[in-house]
């Protein structure tokens, strides 16, 4: 999940030097030697996050370079680099778009943070507009998240479906993301802009649900005391989305499928049924075909709603698409908890992609990431994080560790050095078998990491530190030797 900066000048030896530079912080530094390079590798994709442009460049200048990017709508942060820095150029340079510049040669921490920064704008940007759309009623599906066969077929199912007026009914289990596909459809259709209204029809008291879904008249019941206009008149020339259809009870289905024929509705009290102009789109995580042979749903609506079905995937069947939820996960909790976590470790991203089934589906990995973020102590998430998961307890700082009161009897703790020198002065970790053969590097690493958590007492900070290896290759390995129940005996 590094992010990535297409690196753009005529220089090859200052391309090189830049590349050497992000990559030691990360980052993968990909190259254009002139302004149409540029934009040719915008637009084959790739997935570039920034831009580092050289204004002054042959045939074509970075400044035009910069005009012809926007003018074909890529909207990735540019940050511009030039050897004169002058005034003029640098703000015809703002003006065009561009959001920061430095002058070479630059320093590599002046690098780091102008390309920290574009990014931590262009995160705002996205999630700005990703609000908007929403609030707009504007969602369309190049804005779900998901490139993988299962996700492909959603959204070509759901592009056609949007053109027309047919009723969709999309299934699925919990979590999955069936508003989301309801929102889409509605941002694609020609009802995109107006009135999206989403109804969970489980969370209505049953005495309510006639009173929610298509009003009342003033007076038509007691504490009726004005007029309530119902979702079905709130969504009138736009969609009402009918989350959870299968719980609505049998009396209000007979109602909705008079709605959904005739196109009127009539609210409690009312004299004369009312016209709608609304597009039903409904959702449900149950087998209405077995509800309807249980007698629970009517046969008539189930197949009045179920014209054209489209089932929103499980995240277990669309694993490939972990990686990218994750990234605007963090993008969008970044943004809102204002922390500056840097993505995930390739241990992370593998344990959440493949070591889990994740059976609350999107719901519970946007759960899981929102919880890392705000417990999270270092840029890159680590399997710690998420201990729900990985198993792994989240490490206690030392400083912060208070030591249980002893009682007046009790003996003073030993520290790690009193453990050492108590220890055979003959090697603990045998380097031999019993046959005098060399061991496996694996066995003779599985002993030492074991040896290390006793001596101090399970404090992998420590433990990590006195064997020389990050953080997080530690708690791989300590995984990998199945060696987490000593951590727990020796704290």
């Amino acid at each position: 999940m590094s992010k990535t900066v297409l690196v753009v000048d005529d220089d090859p030896t200052q391309r090189r030097l830049t590349q050497a530079v992000l990559e030691r912080e990360g980052f993968r530094a990909v190259h254009a030697e002139s302004g149409r390079a540029a934009l040719d590798q915008l637009a084959g994709g790739g997935g570039i996050d920034v831009v580092l442009l050289d204004l002054v460049m042959p045939q074509m200048s970075g400044q035009e370079t910069l005009a012809e990017m926007r003018q074909r709508g890529f909207t990735q942060p540019v940050i511009v680099v030039t050897a004169t820095g002058g005034i003029e150029t640098v703000v015809g340079a703002m003006r065009a778009g561009a959001c920061d510049f430095f002058v070479k040669p630059a320093s590599p921490e002046r690098i780091i943070v102008s390309i920290g920064n574009a990014l931590s704008l262009g995160a705002f940007r996205a999630e700005v507009d990703r609000v908007k759309k929403h609030a707009g009623g504007r969602t369309t599906f190049d804005d779900l998240i998901g490139s993988g066969p299962a996700m492909t077929m959603v959204k070509r199912l759901g592009e056609r479906g949007a053109k027309s007026s047919i009723p969709i009914l999309i299934t699925g289990e919990s979590g999955a993301g069936k508003e989301l596909i309801a929102r889409a459809v509605h941002g694609s259709s020609d009802r995109a802009g107006r009135p999206f209204v989403a109804v969970n029809c489980g969370a209505i008291p049953e005495n309510l649900v006639e009173s929610i879904l298509f009003g009342h008249e003033k007076g038509s019941f007691t504490g009726a005391h004005e007029k309530h206009l119902g979702k079905f008149q709130e969504a009138s020339g736009g969609t009402l989305f009918l989350d959870e259809v299968g719980e609505l009870p049998l009396d209000m289905q007979v109602k909705l499928l008079r709605a959904l024929q005739e196109g009127e509705i009539d609210p409690i009290g009312s004299k004369r049924p009312v016209k709608v102009d609304v597009r039903i789109l409904s959702a449900t995580n149950r087998d209405l075909s077995q509800a309807v042979a249980e007698g629970a749903f009517r046969e008539d609506l189930f197949y009045r709603l179920n014209v054209y079905p489209i089932e929103a995937p499980a995240l277990r069947e669309r694993r490939e698409d972990v990686p990218a939820l994750v990234e605007a996960f963090i993008r969008r909790f970044n943004l809102e908890e204002g922390r500056r976590v840097a993505g995930v470790t390739p241990e992370t991203l593998e344990l959440l992609t493949n070591g889990f089934d994740w059976p609350g589906n999107v719901r519970q990995l946007e759960n899981a990431v929102y919880r890392a973020i705000v417990l999270a102590d270092s840029p890159f998430l680590q399997p710690h994080d998420f201990p729900a998961i990985s198993g792994l307890k989240l490490p206690v700082p030392e400083a912060a560790a208070t030591p249980a009161p002893a009682s007046p009897a009790a003996a003073p703790a030993p520290t790690a050095a009193a453990l050492a020198s108590e220890m055979p002065k003959s090697a603990p970790v045998r380097i031999l078998d019993e046959r005098g053969h060399l061991r496996t590097l694996e066995d003779i690493e599985r002993d030492l990491i074991q040896l290390a958590i006793g001596i101090y007492a399970g404090h992998m900070s420590e433990v990590a530190r006195r064997l020389g290896i990050g953080r997080s290759t530690l708690y791989r390995k300590v995984r990998e030797q199945g060696l987490e129940d000593q951590i727990k005996e020796a704290v």
